[in-house]
């Protein structure tokens, strides 16, 4: 299931993880050759994705937000 992108923020290893508004988190990580997603790297590129979309597991499987529990602060 396509979810829209609300924002991102980073794990304990520096990661960046998607915030997606169905309130599941997705790893977005840019390592080639194997996941190829340069536009994580900066604040501009994350900026551009906001609203896109990506593909939800978590929400097939009916799993649980990730959101509300997870977020510092």
């Amino acid at each position: 299931m396509d979810q829209a992108i609300t924002g991102f923020h980073q794990d304990d290893e520096q990661d960046w993880v998607a915030e997606l508004a169905c309130g599941h988190f997705q790893h977005t990580r840019h390592n080639p050759p194997w996941i190829n997603r340069p536009w994580v790297v900066s604040v501009e590129g994350r900026e551009s994705m906001l609203g896109q979309t990506l593909f939800c597991v978590k929400c097939q499987r009916g799993e649980p937000r990730d959101a509300d529990n997870t977020l510092p602060g």
